[in-house]
């Protein structure tokens, strides 16, 4: 248990930071969920505008850095690869992985 007042204070703040960086990262995932599942149905229109959003969310955690510019970065370029694929389909839906060098590796 810390004694100084300094310390319980950086006890308080860091308790404070990982409830709101907990709370982001969930609001990341949800969103991503969401985007999977318009993704799913195929609708184009709904998965760019649910992209949109998740991209924004995204970004606006990375600059608080609670997690890294260039994950987020990684993981934006990964959705969109989604939807692209799904427009190159013409609305249908792949599996996930499917064309890949994991995938081909198997």
């Amino acid at each position: 248990m810390a004694h100084s007042l300094s310390a319980k204070k950086r006890i308080r703040q860091s308790l404070k930071r990982r409830a709101r960086n907990r709370a982001r990262k969930e609001q990341i995932k949800t969103d991503v969920k969401s985007f999977l599942n318009v993704l799913g149905t195929g609708d184009v229109k709904k998965a760019s505008e649910a992209l949109n959003k998740v991209v924004s969310r995204m970004d606006r955690v990375a600059t608080k850095h609670t997690i890294h510019k260039n994950a987020a970065a990684r993981k934006r370029s990964r959705l969109q690869r989604r939807l692209n694929a799904v427009i190159a389909s013409g609305g249908k839906t792949t599996t996930p992985g499917k064309g890949t060098k994991a995938a081909k590796a198997r």
